[in-house]
């Protein structure tokens, strides 16, 4: 039996279906990430897990227990905010040590807890320091240890890196991974941002709609995507028809195509498929060009060596496609 299992949960507000049937489990241990666009019901469906938003009906199963009729403070379950949603009037040790106190935990206990949290987050020594006297990354550390504190059964993070830069959203997220498995914590992570997905997840739950659209390891979803939207979400695949797939490979392909653009290889031109590039972007360590090919435009990925590889915008190429990783798609 699943550590966790969601079983034909369903909200609504009003006549507005929020998601709809959702099942889905989690083992003990193990980190999965409710991935989707805004407005697809993840955070909904987190704070149903909570108990802070009601289900119309189903089941939230954790350790064979039922949790819909609980309330929040029966559940076991820790949160963190996007919003970090500290005390503003309480130092960094008090606003950890809350849940604790609410607990009534000795005041021994307390301070060991609570210690051992802020060193998880390395935050030790701002312990003694206010909200406004920290940074955003701080303050969601500060987050993270309040939740950790109370020893959850179950950790839920709802887009807890989105108001962070790039720099800091990189570390943090590197500590988070950590902290989990260290703790061998059970989590639930909400994110629409796929390399998140990617980089965090044992196990992705990519929404769309209220519905969930595919459900496996994140290898299998950027690899295998189900349909033309888990495609164009997770990896910037190509989504080709069956004529214009055919038209490329020469082969005959029933439904729609999907090529990532880093199985598509630039060769020089008069070999391959005779191609233009029409425009190309950094994006650091990658170089994506836009190219037209039989009148199809397609995304491509190369790893950006030199400048000396760059193809300037207007030049014919080549291009070569690994047949291998082509995939139909509904």
């Amino acid at each position: 039996m699943s550590y966790l299992a969601v079983k034909q949960l369903n909200k609504h507000y009003g006549a507005t279906q929020i998601f709809e049937n959702i099942d889905f489990s989690a083992d003990e241990g193990e980190f999965v990430t409710l991935l989707g666009p805004s407005g697809c019901g993840k955070s909904t469906l987190l704070r149903c897990l909570a108990g802070l938003t009601p289900v119309d009906s189903g089941q939230i199963l954790l350790q064979g227990t039922d949790l819909v009729p609980l309330s929040p403070q029966q559940r076991g379950i820790g949160m963190v905010f996007q919003s970090y949603a500290l005390f503003p009037n309480m130092s960094v040790k008090d606003n950890v040590a809350f849940g604790l106190k609410m607990q009534k935990q000795s005041a021994s206990e307390i301070r060991r807890r609570v210690d051992e949290a802020l060193a998880l987050v390395e935050l030790n020594e701002f312990a003694h320091r206010y909200p406004h006297q920290l940074s955003g990354g701080q303050c969601q550390r500060v987050a993270l240890a309040r939740s950790l504190v109370t020893r959850p059964r179950l950790l839920l993070l709802d887009e807890p890196l989105s108001a962070l830069d790039a720099r800091i959203r990189k570390h943090l997220r590197d500590q988070i991974r950590r902290i989990q498995q260290e703790l061998r914590l059970t989590a639930i992570f909400v994110t629409h941002d796929q390399e998140e997905a990617l980089t965090l997840s044992d196990r992705v739950v990519l929404m769309n709609k209220g519905k969930i659209v595919q459900n496996g390891s994140a290898e299998m979803l950027y690899t295998q995507p189900v349909d033309a939207f888990a495609a164009g979400f997770i990896g910037s695949y190509n989504v080709l028809d069956a004529r214009e797939a055919g038209a490329l490979t020469g082969r005959t392909w029933q439904g729609q195509v999907a090529i990532r653009p880093e199985s598509i290889v630039l060769v020089p031109a008069g070999q391959g498929i005779d191609a233009l590039i029409v425009s190309h972007s950094l994006l650091g360590n990658v170089i994506r060009y836009r190219v037209r090919a039989q009148g199809i435009e397609l995304l491509v990925d190369v790893l950006n060596r030199s400048v000396a590889d760059l193809h300037p915008n207007g030049v014919r190429i080549g291009l070569q496609l690994d047949i291998s990783t082509l995939c139909e798609v509904a």
